[in-house]
């Protein structure tokens, strides 16, 4: 014969709460709960988890006593006490309605034959239709669809207020069991953005700030935070049930004791926030992850009209020619030496740069992905205004089935009032090789050369090659 169920959600310990927020909308949640077991065998009752809960991913651990209680059966409960649940699990049973027919008020007793909140799979897994409120009177009508108030006259069984684990244990002797209690919640994630300011002498200024988002149905008052940047592989379950190495920071927010710490951990990193943080239910939270200051950059105008064609170059297509307009690129080094050399998680990089009055005006925006140290960034900001360019193809002649001669060129026209240097990028692929040219290059790769350019404020250069190609 079982004991009563115990109730643990009152022995919640006091600040024993930890969360790990994944990049994968995963939390991972762990606790410490007491509570008075009999020997023998007997239910307890586990308030206070996420809603999002996995209940496969449950782990529990007696501290005070290990192996001395033993989970014979877990069975987690979400039925949620709400209008909508009371009604579905009240079709069939009586109820009284109330409605307004101007001035007066009717009451109608009778059986509820369809709950109005009631839905109806169609077949695809995507599309429902809805089912309005029925009522059979005791004076025989059926009445469709009302509009008033119900009442029900019987809780129905199997509704709770909260999520709750209903676990079976034995426990092999009367004690005050300290229990940790691990599992993964969906609805839980994290992002990094990044607010780079960029200064009049190549020197940059770059912030960092987490984005917390916790949709997972429970409050975490008091927790312990940790956030885990890295692509951790997550097997997706079908249905309900859980979520649909670097050296230490230099910045000022990593110095700060209530700030974040980073570690390195398997092939991840691992951010731990030095005070107690509470993460609301429905909340999004912004918390400070790193500061840098003087920060070298370099801004780079290019012009690049084939970039993304890859392998795809067409033998005698005209892709990449006429009017060309450059990306403006913003470019730094996550070292040390640049005053950063951190891990630096994935996320949004917003860019701004002050005005002749001091005034902070917005730029642009780009995403990075997760960057170790001493990996270099570099960022697409927007279009130039004031360069442009025009590109054709002035001359083709085929050499053989499998070779042709192309000729270009290229007309750059830096219309600013002031000098600049331009980055001219051509790609080609196969067995190429440049017979003639206006300007020298660099060969970055195998598919690519760079014409670097540096034009007056005002002038106008034509740059020309020739280059033959072999498939």
């Amino acid at each position: 014969m079982f004991a009563p169920i115990i109730f643990m959600s009152a022995m919640l310990a006091p600040g024993s709460t930890e969360i790990t927020i994944y990049n994968q909308g995963l939390g991972f949640v762990k606790d410490i709960r007491t509570v008075k077991l009999r020997k023998g065998q007997q239910k307890v009752n586990v308030e206070d988890v996420a809603q999002l809960i996995d209940a496969t991913s449950v782990g529990f651990k007696c501290l005070n006593n290990p192996g001395s209680i033993s989970v014979l059966e877990q069975n987690y409960q979400y039925d949620l006490v709400s209008p909508q649940a009371i009604l579905e699990k009240s079709v069939g049973k009586r109820v009284r309605f109330t409605r307004s027919m101007g001035n007066a008020k009717e009451t109608v007793q009778g059986i509820l034959m369809s709950s109005p909140t009631s839905v109806v799979n169609t077949g695809n897994g995507n599309q429902y239709s809805y089912n309005g409120l029925v009522i059979k009177a005791d004076d025989g009508r059926i009445i469709l669809s009302p509009q008033g108030e119900i009442d029900v006259m019987e809780m129905p069984d199997g509704l709770i207020s909260r999520p709750s684990l209903l676990w079976e244990l034995e426990s092999d002797k009367d004690q005050n069991a300290e229990m940790e209690l691990s599992y993964l919640t969906g609805g839980m994630s994290w992002t990094a953005n990044y607010v780079l300011t960029l200064g009049a002498s190549d020197v940059s200024d770059i912030q960092g700030w987490v984005t917390l988002n916790n949709q997972s149905g429970l409050s975490f008052l008091d927790a312990s935070l940790k956030l885990l940047a890295g692509d951790v592989n997550v097997v997706r379950p079908q249905g309900r049930g859980g979520a649909r190495g670097g050296g230490g920071f230099d910045m000022a927010a990593m110095k700060s004791e209530a700030g974040f710490k980073e570690e390195s951990l398997f092939e991840y990193h691992l951010y731990t926030l030095g005070r107690p943080a509470s993460v609301r239910n429905k909340e999004t939270k912004q918390l400070s992850l790193l500061e840098g200051s003087n920060v070298p950059f370099k801004k780079q105008i290019v012009f690049d009209s084939m970039a993304g064609y890859g392998n795809y170059y067409p033998s005698e297509g005209e892709i990449g020619v006429g009017a060309l307009t450059p990306l403006v690129k913003i470019k730094f080094t996550n070292d040390k030496a640049s005053n950063l050399g951190m891990p630096m998680p994935a996320g949004k990089i917003r860019m701004y740069q002050r005005d002749s009055k001091g005034s902070l005006q917005y730029l642009g925006e780009d995403m990075i992905n997760h960057t170790p140290r001493d990996e270099k960034i570099s960022l697409n900001v927007g279009r130039s205004f004031d360069v442009r360019a025009d590109r054709k193809r002035t001359d083709f002649k085929r050499l053989s089935s499998n070779s042709f001669r192309e000729s270009f060129q290229i007309e750059v026209r830096n219309r600013k009032q002031e000098d600049a240097t331009i980055y001219l990028y051509e790609r080609h692929w196969g067995d190429w090789k440049v017979t003639d040219k206006s300007d020298n290059f660099v060969k970055e790769d195998a598919n690519t050369m760079v014409f670097e350019l540096k034009l007056k404020a005002g002038e106008v250069k034509t740059v020309t090659y020739t280059v033959d190609t072999k498939w």
